[in-house]
């Protein structure tokens, strides 16, 4: 090959790499982006990776939601709590149980404190709404009334008397109209009937026809003036509140099939759950096949969708994040609590609400309660995961600043220093067929609790079944004296020294003593002894098949946040699961911690000899 021809190689080459990277179109040069990537020849640039959004202030926007992992104090109802409603304005909370009745407590800086108990309905109470102001509160019944409150008085001003069953309801007015009209939606039909609360008059002011089947959930869209309603079908409506028109001018769609408003439909799916953000730019449903949909409202575009179905749940148990991760035991149960739950037709059906910024959704899960960033879209913490023994469901948040009443000042008043009370978070919480109002603000439970002072505060009249929870004691007066707080274990290896907890397990303590003086635990084995685990004992039978509480029944679990398996020689009570406790107990030999809200831990061995 000639030299001439060498260089002629060499200048086509140069002109073909040129070409790679640009191209010569009357005299400009394109970028290589814009070249067809099945004519480019040679190495492609990386992918670009997406940018992931950030919440700016996030955790300033934290700082106002609750964040302690158990529940601060719970309050009880004489049955199943069903109900919870916040009148933040008002610094009222309102609750409702499955036997009609209602009660409101007030927000302090101090805590909460009852303010008034009624027997609003025969039936079960099905509904609580607050009207925009929240100076209005309506709760529905099956029984066929209609009961309205003023919430600054707690009075009741109203009933209506309804020639049908309501199944859900919604004021529709804005701040200082003259009229605070009520939607309330028929059971049995798709009609939606229109109600003036302060004229107190039965008779309808006007009926509303847009569904083709009965309508389960209502929220009024204050800022907007708009109804947005859903029924049996998984149909969505919006109309609005003064002509209950289509909303033409507040939306940015004109017809529905632009929109997502036929996602439930189509999911086969519908909700008695549907929420509406402060500056109501967005809704979210929690519908029955266990999905949280996140709508904006101007273009009925769906924006978050979550599953929370057992499926899904069953995928993030096996994955590698302890944030969602459970000892598989716990997971198990919770799983076959969840199935009941399902099958229920009277539970209450759980809830999705914003905060007050709009950017955070949360909602009750068979894991804890989520609360979950919606612009990053990732879960920022779960309350209650360590919470096994209660399945939380209907949730209400206050993110005010409670007003300091006659009560409060004095209390403050007697302080050292006088506090300046700031935001307050709280979160109320029902449960799955408990008769309690749980409570999550940012405070963990006081370790200094003393049985009289206990986070679960007995309220009412306890049951029989509550007062053999509360730690039997009745009976531990009759039998005259206060429990005791030390003992010794006579084995055939020595005596056994133990302090124990009377004061946050007074029940099992009583049980434990009173086995002991009844010489039931006489001539016991140990019949289960696991080295570097634990020694286990307390059956007659000695096979760790046997054994039974004072009470001829098993009986709840006890747990206090001070008292963990975090140390060995740790006196704790054996079951086979949630609130199955009887006579059996073991004593550990090394830190358990996994055993933690499993195990009642009641007393700690001082010495041997």
């Amino acid at each position: 090959m000639t030299e001439t021809s060498l260089k002629r190689d060499r200048d086509h080459d140069a002109t073909d790499g040129a070409a790679v990277g640009t191209q010569a179109v009357s005299g400009e040069a394109i970028p290589q982006a814009a070249v067809d990537e099945d004519d480019m020849v040679g190495p492609m640039l990386p992918p670009q990776a997406k940018k992931r959004k950030v919440l700016e202030h996030e955790q300033a926007y934290l700082a106002a939601l609750p964040s302690a992992q158990m529940y601060e104090k719970s309050f009880m109802h004489r049955d199943t709590v069903t109900q919870v409603a916040v009148a933040q304005d008002q610094d009222f909370l309102i609750t409702g149980s499955i036997d009609g009745h209602l009660k409101f407590w007030k927000k302090t800086p101090t805590g909460i404190e009852f303010a008034k108990h009624y027997r609003a309905h025969v039936g079960a109470l099905d509904g609580l709404t607050l009207s925009p102001d929240n100076s209005l509160l309506v709760s529905i019944s099956r029984d066929k009334t209609v009961k309205v409150f003023d919430v600054i008085t707690f009075d009741m001003i109203a009933m209506l008397r309804l020639p049908f069953v309501p199944s859900c309801a919604a004021f529709i007015y804005k701040k200082g109209q003259a009229q605070a009209k009520l939607a309330i939606a028929d059971q049995d039909t798709p009609s939606i009937h229109i109600y003036d609360t302060r004229g107190g008059s039965s008779e309808p002011l006007d009926s509303v026809q847009l569904h083709r089947a009965p309508v389960l959930a209502m929220r009024y869209n204050a800022p907007y003036d708009t109804v947005i309603s859903v029924d049996t079908k998984g149909v969505i409506e919006y109309w609005s509140g003064s002509d209950y028109a289509f909303p033409q001018d507040q939306v940015t769609f004109s017809m529905k099939l632009d929109t997502d408003l036929f996602a439930l439909a189509k999911a086969k799916t519908s909700t008695k759950s549907l929420e509406v953000s402060k500056d109501g730019s967005q809704f979210a449903t929690f519908s029955t096949d266990r999905r949280v949909r996140v709508f904006k409202f101007q273009s009925g575009k769906l924006r978050r969708t979550y599953d929370e179905s057992l499926t899904a749940a069953n995928e993030l148990q096996r994955g590698e994040s302890e944030m969602y991760n459970l000892e598989p035991i716990d997971f198990g149960r919770r799983m076959a609590g969840e199935k009941d739950l399902m099958a229920d037709p009277e539970a209450p059906h759980p809830n999705a609400i914003f905060d007050e910024s709009g950017n955070f959704i949360i909602y009750a899960t068979l894991l804890g309660i989520k609360v979950v960033n919606l612009v990053t879209n990732r879960v920022s913490r779960i309350l209650g995961k360590v919470e096994n023994t209660e399945r939380f469901l209907r949730v209400a948040l206050y993110q005010g600043i409670p007003k300091q009443g006659i009560k409060t000042q004095r209390t403050l008043a007697t302080t050292e220093s006088t506090r300046t009370v700031t935001r307050q978070p709280t979160l109320l919480c029902t449960a799955y067929n408990k008769p309690r109002l749980y409570l999550f603000t940012t405070q963990e439970p006081d370790d200094s609790d003393q049985a009289s002072t206990s986070r679960d505060v007995f309220n009412e009249k306890p049951t029989t079944e509550d007062m053999l929870a509360a730690g039997g004691a009745g009976v531990s007066e009759g039998q005259g004296g206060a429990l005791p707080r030390t003992a010794i274990i006579h084995s055939t290896r020595g005596d056994i020294h133990v302090k124990l907890f009377p004061d946050q397990c007074p029940k099992t303590v009583e049980n434990w003593t009173s086995h002991s003086r009844n010489g039931y635990y006489d001539g016991v084995i140990f019949h289960r002894v696991i080295k570097g685990f634990m020694l286990q004992t307390g059956d007659p039978l000695g096979d760790g098949t046997g054994g039974t509480s004072i009470w001829g029944q098993e009986f709840q679990d006890e747990f206090d946040r001070s008292l963990r398996h975090d140390r060995p020689f740790t006196l704790s009570m054996a079951n086979a699961g949630p609130n199955t406790n009887g006579s059996q107990f073991f004593i550990t030999t090394v830190p358990t911690p996994w055993l933690d809200n499993k195990h009642t831990v009641f007393g700690r061995v001082c010495c041997c000899q």
